[in-house]
């Protein structure tokens, strides 16, 4: 009839069955056949078990790590084969070779004079072709000086790599002219350790610089500007621990000077001071509080700030406490 339109269902072919089945298939197999568990793969022991029943659903995996055992470090870097993994915290990412420093042969016995000279030769040449341009010259210098300085302040490995990020973002997009090396090689190290919330403090990290201290600290309001890296302000109780334990307090006085920085926090008596002196008269109040004893000497030259820094903190969060136990515990839960 005129006007009417006739719309054929299409058949469902073989390939969408076919696709169906493997969809089915999949999800079937995320679920424990008994239990309709969820599955979850133990690479240690190449099965695929059941999390809520224990069932062994598959045991034939393939196993993706050596295939030679070691029982300790020695027998484990004798026997593998392959390099270190990439770093960031090397220039070339850890990728090129390097000629050792010792002057053996293979058998271990020593070179003679004219060898050694020239293996010196060679080391220098090899030093040489890995900095190919005056970009990789200065990020091999950076990672250096991030490396010393990380040494020196104990700092681990997650930091060192997040600091070489850091300054290969500053390299590429052009934030060292103006500005030394050395200064913004310091920054990135202070933006890994306050990204990743390590207790040190920009008086240590300004120790270890070779920079002036207000050169790295220009340097890393720069680049934290400029890379968008929205580091907030430290806070005084990533600190408590640490000088806790360099004081030998115990649990309790550690954590009655969390609960005198809360209270501090509650009421924004934190704000524009130094967090390291905040953490140490709070170490210090807490003391007194809990019937242990400590003198502002020994605070001040755990948190590296002066007895004055000590005294007026103290005052401030005594202060605090105070009008906590006056206004009740709900102002102390606030």
């Amino acid at each position: 009839m005129e006007g009417t339109t006739h719309i054929r269902q299409r058949e469902p072919s073989e390939q969408d069955e076919r696709a169906t089945e493997d969809v089915t298939t999949d999800e079937t197999e995320r679920v424990c056949p008994e239990c309709g568990g969820r599955l979850v793969e133990d690479s240690a022991h190449g099965e695929t078990t059941c999390a809520e029943c224990g069932l062994v659903v598959s045991a034939e995996e393939i196993d993706h790590g050596p295939e030679w055992r070691a029982f300790d470090s020695a027998e484990r870097d004798r026997k593998k084969r392959t390099g270190a993994p990439t770093t960031k915290m090397m220039h070339d990412k850890g990728l090129s070779s390097q000629i050792g420093w010792q002057n053996k042969d293979a058998y271990g016995n020593a070179l003679s004079s004219r060898k050694r000279q020239q293996m010196q030769r060679l080391r220098t040449w090899d030093e040489r072709f890995r900095t190919r341009d005056s970009k990789e010259r200065n990020l091999k210098q950076a990672l250096g000086e991030i490396e010393r300085m990380a040494s020196a302040l104990g700092v681990p490995k997650d930091v060192r790599e997040t600091a070489s990020v850091i300054y290969r973002r500053a390299l590429a997009e052009d934030l060292l002219p103006g500005r030394s090396i050395e200064g913004v090689a310091t920054a990135a190290l202070y933006a890994g350790i306050r990204q990743t919330g390590l207790p040190r403090s920009v008086e240590e990290v300004g120790a270890v610089a070779r920079v002036d201290e207000m050169e790295f600290k220009r340097a890393y309001r720069y680049i934290n500007q400029e890379l968008d890296l929205e580091i907030g302000p430290p806070n005084p109780k990533q600190y408590v621990s640490r000088f806790a334990s360099d004081l030998d307090v115990s649990e309790e006085t550690e954590r009655r000077a969390r609960e005198l920085l809360n209270a501090a926090e509650a009421q924004a008596v934190h704000s524009g001071k130094s967090p390291v002196g905040l953490a140490g008269a709070a170490l210090y109040a807490a003391g007194i509080l809990t019937n242990r004893k400590l003198t502002q000497d020994d605070v001040s030259e755990v948190a590296e700030v002066s007895n004055v820094t000590i005294r007026n903190r103290y005052h401030e969060l005594m202060e605090v406490a105070e009008d906590t136990d006056a206004n009740g515990p709900s102002a102390a839960a606030a």
